[in-house]
Parts: structure tokens; C-alpha cells; sequence
């Protein structure tokens, strides 16, 4: 499934339109401190963030904003919460996006205000709608932060900045419970055509907020919901980005870097395969090919998930076979086998890039 929506552009990168999904997260420094915020922004950089949104508690913050701007690697989006003051600062810093509930600053000529600052520099807002956070009157209306009533939030919103005539505009529907969240996101995809920002929020720690997010999430994207995401966890936020880019790779949407199979092992493996997987995936981490690598730990599926995969290795009695794109390179020690697979991997990655 598609669904066809408008384009917005973060500082170079487009959003909805049919551009690729993006990748988004959101540091967790103290943004007032510019270097320690940059240097997190650098990591995920490297790690393949597309965009990166700082949080703007305060006009120290703001002002600091500016200098992260002007060194980021990355289109920087501000995350601005009741003081519109703080939006316009962070304009007048360069930000490339601002998240920002109008309906959340005040009185008119507030919205106003920031609306005729982002048309004068082309910036898009996000109206980030979160089920802990809605108006009080939707809470008394629904009874509970219910998908229909975060459907009507953000209509509300968008209705305050189309009245503006402002449409440079990306929405989100999020709460921490997924079949809130999915249900939201479909009540509000059938009635705009503003791309979508996606994400299961408060989602939890490095492991269950991955599940979470992986389910929630490829629901959506599966369903062709969904323009740019972020996967929030409760750790490094560099995990975000990794796991965002794992979700989009097992969906077929977006390449970048290896993609792992390997055996759970099972009493037929006669190979330690579990540090040997563990080796490889971490050591291949940083390589930019899409290639796929197989580590694979007894007869039964193994030599075939190896000969599929574009190298691999399949498991016997204290040793293995190393393959590459279907055929075996040679017969590698147990000791051995994540050397020989990494090293093979590295060697087709540097083989490609001269083609």
C-alpha cells in the first residue's frame, strides 16, 4: 500500500512526496551545552540519522541553538513547548524545523507570529501530537486519551495553522500503547494529506522498546503510513537510528549497511555460533554495503541460507564453510570463522564501491 501526500523539506531533506523514509532522533544532552550536543549529533551522523531535533527548555538553550545549527551535520529541528519566544529564537538561529503545537502557545497573534517567521524562511512545523499530553477538554470529552480523540487534536491544530494559510506542515499521533497509536495514525491519514511522522513513544528501554517499536511501526509502514520516523528508547539514542534503519531494511524500504541471518542454534550445531554471530554483526556495523551476511551453524539450513546470502558462513564439526555469492571459498577453523567472514564481507564491500 502508498499513500501520496505533500512534501515538506527539512533543510535539504525531503519528507513525504514519495521521497525515501527518513530516520530521526533526538538528543539527549543538555542543549545549552553545544559541544556535548554536536558531539552526540556527530555519533548519529555516523550512525545514519537524516534528522536530529534538540529540545529548547529555555532561551540559554536557544541561543546555543544557533552555534549546534551552524556545525550540525544534520538538518536541526527545535522542540518548543507553551513559549513562542523560544520558537522565534530559535529561527533567528537557522533551525531547519520547528516541533510545535499552535494550539499549545498561547493567544492568535502568538501563532501568528511564529507562522509569518517560518513562512519568511521556509521552515516546516510539526504539530506533535502525545496521548499523555492532550487538551483537557478532549480528556473530558473521550473519557481517555483514545485514538479518536488524538485524531481531533491534531485537526485542531492543523486547522489554527491552514487558517494561517501555513501548510509547510508534518504531523505525529503518538502514545506508549500501540493499538492506540496505529488506530490514531489511520483515523488521521484518511482525512490529510500532510506527511507523517512516525513512532511509538515512551516506547521503553534499549530491548522492550524495540519490540514495541519494530510492531508498532511496521504495522504502519506496511499499511504505506508513515513518511520519516523515530524509534524512542530509554538509552543512547544512536540505538534509535540503528533500530530505524533494521525496521525499514525487514520491511524492503531503505538500504544501508549489512543485513544479518543467523541460526538461533539448536542441539545439531557443533560450532560456538553465538559469539561468532555476535562478533560479526558488531564488527560489520559501520560497513555502508547493503550486502546480505549469513552466519549459519549445521547441515540442515545452513549451507543453503549461506549459498543465498552474498557471503556467509555455514557450520560443521569445529569448523565451517565460508561462502560467497553462492559458492565456497573454503573450508575455515571454529576459531577462525568471524575473521575469515569479516574480512570476506570487507573485501566484496570494497569490490562494489570501485564498480
Amino acid at each position: 500500500m502508498s499513500r501520496t501526500t505533500r512534501q515538506i523539506r527539512v533543510g535539504g531533506v525531503a519528507v513525504g512526496g514519495g521521497a525515501p523514509i527518513t530516520v530521526q532522533s533526538m538528543t539527549n544532552t543538555d542543549t545549552r551545552d553545544a559541544a556535548a550536543t554536536l558531539e552526540q549529533i556527530g555519533r548519529l551522523h555516523r550512525a545514519g540519522c537524516e534528522i536530529v531535533r534538540c529540545a529548547v527548555p529555555d532561551q540559554d538553550a536557544a541561543a546555543a541553538l544557533g552555534e549546534i545549527v551552524r556545525q550540525s551535520p544534520l538538518p536541526v529541528i527545535a522542540d518548543i513547548h507553551f513559549d513562542h519566544r523560544l520558537a522565534l529564537a530559535s529561527l533567528e538561529g537557522g533551525v531547519h524545523g520547528l516541533r510545535l503545537n499552535p494550539g499549545n502557545i498561547g493567544e492568535r497573534w502568538k501563532v501568528e507570529e511564529v507562522v509569518k517567521a517560518c513562512a519568511e524562511r521556509s521552515v516546516p512545523i510539526r504539530i506533535g501530537v502525545n496521548g499523555g499530553s492532550l487538551e483537557p477538554e478532549l480528556l473530558e470529552k473521550y473519557g481517555h486519551p483514545s485514538a479518536e480523540a488524538m485524531a481531533e487534536s491534531a485537526l485542531g491544530h492543523i486547522r489554527i495553522l491552514e487558517e494561517l494559510g501555513y501548510r509547510e506542515i508534518k504531523v505525529s499521533l503518538k502514545a506508549s500503547d500501540i493499538r492506540r497509536t496505529v488506530e490514531a495514525y489511520r483515523l488521521l491519514a484518511g482525512q490529510v494529506d500532510y506527511p507523517l511522522h512516525v513512532g511509538i513513544t515512551e516506547a521503553g528501554t534499549t530491548f522492550s522498546g524495540t519490540v514495541k517499536s519494530a510492531v508498532g511501526l511496521g504495522v504502519l509502514l506496511y499499511d504505506g503510513i508513515g513518511d520519516t520516523l523515530r524509534v524512542s528508547l530509554t538509552g543512547d539514542p544512536v540505538d534509535e537510528v540503528r533500530v530505524g534503519w533494521e525496521i525499514l531494511k525487514s520491511l524492503g524500504l531503505r538500504e544501508r549497511g549489512p543485513v544479518f541471518v543467523s541460526c538461533p542454534t539448536c542441539g545439531r550445531c557443533q560450532v560456538d555460533l553465538i559469539p561468532v554471530a555476535e562478533a560479526v554483526e558488531e564488527r560489520l556495523r559501520d560497513l555502508p554495503a547493503a550486502i546480505t551476511v549469513a552466519v549459519m551453524g549445521c547441515v540442515v539450513n545452513g549451507p543453503g541460507e549461506a549459498r543465498e546470502a552474498d557471503v556467509g558462513i555455514a557450520g560443521g564439526k569445529g569448523q565451517g564453510l565460508l561462502f560467497r555469492k553462492g559458492e565456497v571459498v573454503r573450508k575455515v577453523a571454529e576459531e577462525d570463522l568471524a575473521d575469515a567472514l569479516v574480512e570476506e564481507a570487507r573485501r566484496m564491500a570494497e569490490e562494489e564501491a570501485k564498480v
